[in-house]
């Protein structure tokens, strides 16, 4: 259509491009006196009563969604033979354009993919998947505000006969017929490029398809022709992300590849889901760099001398696309660099002469072995085949890669980065290169009665060779007792000599009571599904656990994390009432423990989320 036309009260401005259902102007309305996007369907669409009615149904679907990242219906209208739908117009910059700028910064790409999952969680709640997720769909507005476009391709999901609301007839139920494909080729799901019925799960492929773009600035799945890309999409595993994106964070890369799944009984089975997972990594990303900013030059001038047990304290940090590989909780931890400025601020003199005995043994072991200073932590095997014993060997894997994490010298992957390879048979060069780490310790555990037997391996991940090992047969009265054992012993022979105070906290035992400890474990379990029952589950098994020791530190930390997490990433509370009760956990566990990481990233992070006070937030990193 020319510029001038008259369609109803719109006059159109100009042609901006073509939809899943039609050509698109930019017109506008002479009633508000604004500018609208106007999508007209063709005449052989209209005359096409099978198209036309997808057409009525899409339009009247997507007219009931209302989210700020989700373009919004105006009128479905008609002017004499011509159908048309009127829809928000928005100014800024498609997400192609973006992409082909150049490599996205991490904290972008994350905020605009968190944006398009808000979105899609709010249309797959309605029932309606978007089919067509791709960055030419995708509009970014000039300050950051992010809008999913043309739901042309969308159809309406049947609901469970319990969810169907029987007081909205009106509500259609669109459904793809087998054998239709249709979608943009490289970022069609396998289902779709097999003409199989979709559902949402079809969009969290795509969206990890655009992520992955954003990430790497390539497709993952490519050919010559658009045949080999459907082929590829059907047959082939996409590179691992990290291989163009080198200081991707592993959990980044888990999220990515999960939404890859050729089986979408893999992938993330909700947008929700994958919503959390997402912000959860992006709070984490958050709180690292409030920790991470600049000190004071008296602070940074005396970090360079000070020392502490006959051990250098000053740690390369890794850059900060990088620092998302570990938790709060791990690497070197800044309240015992604070605490050695306080000690021992006389200590140049002590420095510079560890400096040369350190750096003499470094020479001398340097030359006759191999030097590791990055672990991964794998996922403990639970030999008994049980899945209700699995919060055990769960458990135990999170506490030895918190007790190894306090070793300064030693890099060590976070739980929910390793977690991803649990229940598979891995190649220990595969995940070195894939978690960027020089050894993996592998272990299976075996609880029968009160008898626990616990086997470990040291494996080097750059020729797989054996570099330690060792069978623990205990009682199973002495779970953290043999956690502290292993812990200690990989320290030892990975060559690391413990202070006392590492070694305090690598074999501390937070609770003197078994039961105590276990019903912590299946707390800890729990509130690691993520889900509102889960969690909650989580908080009465902390609340049993501080009923059998009502010094558990850790128990109140749990509990603390458990109303963060409700009232935050989960939004399965109000924050009004969650952020109290977590605050109130958190401070009665720093109460009993002062140096409990837990219990500072809850506050940290309430701090951080709640009051904006970065400040405070650094503070309880420290």
């Amino acid at each position: 259509m020319k510029p001038g036309t008259l369609i109803s009260h719109y006059r159109i401005i100009s042609r901006i491009g073509a939809g899943g259902m039609g050509e698109v102007y930019l017109a506008n309305d002479s009633e508000l006196g604004r500018n609208v996007a106007l999508k007209v369907l063709p005449a052989d669409v209209v005359s096409d009563q099978q198209r036309m009615s997808r057409f009525v149904r899409e339009a009247k679907a997507a007219s009931a969604l209302n989210h700020p990242n989700i373009v919004t219906i105006h009128e479905i209208g008609r002017a004499d033979s011509m159908r048309f739908i009127v829809m928000e117009f928005v100014e800024g910059t498609t997400l192609r354009q973006l992409i082909a700028r150049g490599p996205m910064k991490l904290n972008e790409v994350l905020e605009i993919i968190t944006q398009i999952l808000s979105a899609l969680a709010e249309a797959h709640q309605a029932g309606i998947v978007h089919r067509d997720i791709k960055p030419e769909n995708i509009m970014v507005r000039h300050g950051g505000l992010v809008k999913l476009l043309d739901f042309g391709l969308a159809k309406l999901t049947e609901k469970p006969a319990a969810a169907v609301d029987t007081e909205a007839p009106t509500q259609a139920l669109l459904k793809t017929e087998a054998g239709v494909v249709v979608g943009t080729p490289y970022y069609m799901s396998p289902e779709q490029v097999r003409g199989l019925e979709i559902d949402p799960r079809t969009d969290i492929w795509s969206f990890g398809v655009v992520a992955y773009e954003m990430l790497t600035g390539i497709f993952p799945f490519q050919g010559p022709t658009p045949t080999d890309v459907i082929i590829s999409i059907a047959e082939k595993d996409p590179p691992a992300p990290a291989r163009y994106a080198r200081e991707l964070p592993p959990e980044l890369e888990r999220i990515i590849s999960k939404t890859l799944a050729k089986n979408r009984e893999e992938r993330y089975q909700t947008a929700k889901d994958l919503l959390i997972d997402l912000k959860r990594l992006k709070q984490q990303l958050e709180i690292e760099s409030a920790s991470e900013r600049t000190p004071p030059p008296e602070v940074k001038r005396q970090l360079a001398a000070e020392t502490s047990g006959g051990q250098l304290l000053p740690q390369t940090i890794d850059k900060p696309g990088a620092a998302a590989v570990q938790t709060i909780r791990e690497g070197p931890r800044a309240n015992r660099i604070i605490r050695a400025i306080k000690n021992h601020k006389g200590a140049i003199v002590i420095a510079a002469a560890i400096v040369a005995v350190i750096a003499t043994a470094y020479l001398y072991f340097a030359r006759s072995e191999k030097r590791i200073n990055s672990l991964a932590v794998m996922p403990l095997v639970n030999a008994a085949s049980d899945p209700n014993m699995d919060y055990l060997s769960d458990g135990l894997t999170e506490s030895l890669i918190n007790s190894l994490s306090q070793i300064n010298n030693v890099k060590v992957i976070s739980f929910s980065s390793v977690m991803r390879y649990k229940g598979q048979q891995i190649d220990p060069q595969v995940v070195g290169r894939e978690l960027g780490v020089r050894a993996l310790l592998m272990g299976r555990i075996v609880l029968h009665g009160d008898s626990l037997s616990i086997s470990t391996e040291l494996v080097d991940t750059e020729d797989k060779s054996h570099l330690w090992g060792e069978q623990y047969d205990r009682s199973s009265a002495d779970l953290q007792v043999v956690r502290g054992e292993i812990a200690r012993d990989v320290s030892a022979r990975l060559r690391f000599r413990l202070s006392g105070e590492q070694e305090e906290q690598v074999t501390k035992r937070y609770t003197v009571s078994r039961e105590a400890y276990e019903l912590y474990l299946k707390g800890n379990y729990f509130l690691g599904k993520g889900t509102e029952s889960d969690s909650r589950r989580s908080i009465d098994y902390f609340q049993r656990a501080i009923a059998k020791d009502a010094n558990y530190a850790q128990a109140y930390a749990g509990i603390a994390h458990a109303y963060e997490s409700l009232g935050g990433v989960l939004g399965f509370m109000s924050p009004r009432e969650a952020a109290p009760q977590a605050k109130a956990a958190a401070m009665k566990a720093l109460e009993i423990d002062d140096n409990l990481d837990d219990a500072h990233f809850v506050l940290a992070t309430l701090k951080l989320q709640y009051d904006w006070d970065w400040s405070g937030a650094e503070r309880e990193l420290k």
